[in-house]
């Protein structure tokens, strides 16, 4: 069987099935087995120079080629496809199988089972996937509670499911796994949360009792802008912010050093916090903001 001597662009980019390329007289299964592809699964190939180990996108692809029917990318690989910040390293690809399908184990998989109604099913960006408001429904059952906010928040952050609409669709299924986990999720989900880590403290501050407080307040002064803070108490003009590593940046921190002066002369008292004092400082976290409210509200009551 003669071959091109040109690969197809379809092939040199994305995974595909070694059998069908065979039988479309594109590769010969010895050119497979050379050093110029790369067996991800059973039958799925990418050209090397498409291979990213740690590329999900690439994973989920590849995934998509050995679904057996009925069956779609879920959780957080449907998330993350929606454009949810949800993944950690080396995630696997999380698959929604129907009974009675099966799927072959494998290190870059998690098979989840879970009945799927056609109307929980779609396709985007090409791939068999659950719906944006299964995705949340499914995500804000699964592990801790900050792990399903977290996942929550990121997918109606993206507009892609609304929070009324997963309020219904959770109420109309009170019996599922997880069901309890869901319905406190509910409870503090906040569509305006710009970030995993700001979700994160904000749970914290809820959990040390120093709710309630307003995501992403608009801080105006003489009736002019002054700057959007990340979570506020605006009667007590407080505000805590979560600083992530980009404010590090030269540019960057000379922004925030104008923004924070403003903010000083509009009245605020600013507490800013990093990804340790969430996850390694939280006792400390919790302590200061609680003194800077009891500061704030003993001025407020003498004036």
């Amino acid at each position: 069987m003669s071959v091109p001597a040109r690969v197809p662009r379809r092939l040199a980019i994305l995974p595909f099935r070694g059998s069908r390329a065979v039988s479309e007289g594109l590769l010969t299964w010895t050119m497979l087995r050379g050093p110029t592809w790369i067996r991800l699964l059973p039958d799925v190939y990418v050209h090397r120079d498409g291979h990213r180990a740690e590329y999900h996108r690439m994973w989920c692809e590849a995934v998509a080629l050995r679904l057996p029917p009925g069956a779609v990318l879920a959780g957080r690989s449907a998330a993350w496809l929606f454009g949810a910040d949800v993944l950690t390293r080396d995630a696997p690809v999380t698959v929604l199988l129907p009974s009675p399908a099966r799927m072959r184990p494998h290190p870059r998989l998690l098979v989840t089972r879970s009945p799927l109604p056609e109307s929980d099913r779609t396709r985007f960006a090409g791939l068999p996937v659950t719906t944006p408001l299964r995705t949340a429904f499914d995500l804000g059952r699964q592990g801790s509670l900050a792990e399903a906010l977290v996942a929550v928040d990121a997918l109606l952050r993206r507009w892609v499911v609304k929070l009324p609409v997963l309020r219904a669709y959770a109420a109309d299924r009170p019996g599922w796994p997880g069901a309890p986990l869901l319905r406190e999720v509910l409870t503090m989900a906040e569509p305006l949360s710009e970030s995993p880590m700001e979700t994160r403290l904000r749970l914290l501050l809820l959990d040390a009792g120093l709710g309630p407080l307003t995501a992403q307040h608009e801080v105006r002064a003489g009736g002019r802008f002054v700057a959007r803070v990340d979570l506020a108490w605006p009667a007590l003009r407080l505000a805590v912010e979560y600083d992530g590593d980009h404010h590090r940046e030269r540019a960057h921190f000379r922004r925030d050093v104008a923004r924070l002066n403003a903010l000083r002369a509009a009245g605020w008292v600013v507490l800013r916090f990093t990804v340790d004092d969430v996850l390694r400082r939280p006792d400390a976290t919790v302590a200061l903001v609680r003194q800077a409210l009891a500061e704030r509200r003993a001025a407020a009551a003498n004036h």
